[in-house]
């Protein structure tokens, strides 16, 4: 049978190759006829210690490495960007939007 892989997002990485990831889901509500998002936050092992905050990642199922984690990241996704990723982007929005003018 085929390991489970699940895509979600870096929340916490404070501990030793650790890492919670945050994984979201929609769920269709019978009676409403709605769909409404659900998440669930997963320990991963990250054994170079790689992922940041805010990356997107792909973890496995694997055998239980300790009490929680059952988990590990398999593959960065996106990383996630930087301040001054941001800063640098805005900065040349700002002027491109003084060339045009």
């Amino acid at each position: 049978m085929p390991k489970k892989r699940l895509q979600g997002i870096v929340v916490s990485d404070k501990m030793q190759k650790t890492v919670v990831v945050k994984v979201e889901r929609q769920k269709f509500h019978p009676k409403f006829k709605v769909y409404y998002k659900v998440h669930k936050k997963y320990k991963a092992h990250d054994e170079k210690n790689e992922c940041k905050i805010g990356d997107r990642v792909v973890i496995e199922e694997t055998r239980p490495l300790s009490k929680e984690k059952r988990w590990r990241v398999v593959e960065i996704i996106k990383p996630a960007q930087t301040k001054e990723e941001v800063q640098e982007k805005e900065s040349e929005e700002e002027i491109e939007e003084i060339k045009e003018k």
